[in-house]
């Protein structure tokens, strides 16, 4: 499994692609930041965002592609600035039918460090150590997003069994309301 982790940003976008399955040793493919001017128009940013992101997804062919879900802060400006970047993330996916996962920070935090309370720097340490690397991804946009493509092959074996199971029992749930006990 490939996957293109994305960290959403205006100002720096983390992107990194991991390959490997659960339960064996991961590789690093790439990781890198798409840089926009903070004093750019809102608009040119979002597509200086969606060119990096094509250029990755061009460079790199993802099966899946993994983004930050967006969480509440109390800076309202910055929150909407990553909102802005993840859906041109999911929108570069979306375009070439790759399918794409959101993942909450503490899920991501929890999946790579054991802890969904790690700050930057464990995440950092343990992104370097999973992929076998000489130091930590700088800045850390770039580990996050690497975490994040961690993330998404340890969790999607489990989710993907878990969406068949529902649906299963969605397909089965109407034939078993006729009967009685």
């Amino acid at each position: 499994m490939r996957v293109l982790g994305v960290d959403p940003g205006l100002t720096r976008c983390g992107v990194g692609v991991v390959e490997g399955v659960a339960g064996r040793p991961l590789t690093m493919l790439g990781v890198g930041v798409v840089r926009t001017p903070a004093d750019a128009e809102l608009g040119h940013r979002l597509v200086a965002v969606e060119q990096g992101i094509e250029q990755w997804l061009d460079e790199y062919r993802p099966e899946f592609v993994a983004v930050e879900r967006v969480f509440s802060q109390h800076n309202v400006r910055t929150v909407m600035g990553t909102a802005q970047a993840s859906a041109v993330a999911m929108l570069c996916a979306a375009r070439r039918g790759i399918p794409v996962a959101l993942h909450t920070p503490s899920e991501v935090k929890a999946a790579v460090t054991g802890s969904g309370r790690a700050d930057k720097a464990q995440v950092g340490a343990m992104v370097t150590r999973l992929l076998r690397l000489d130091a930590p991804p700088k800045p850390a946009d770039a580990a996050d997003a690497l975490a994040l493509a961690i993330c998404h092959i340890w969790r999607a074996p489990a989710q993907n069994r878990l969406q068949q199971a529902v649906a299963l029992h969605a397909a089965k749930a109407p034939t078993l309301k006729g009967r009685t006990g």
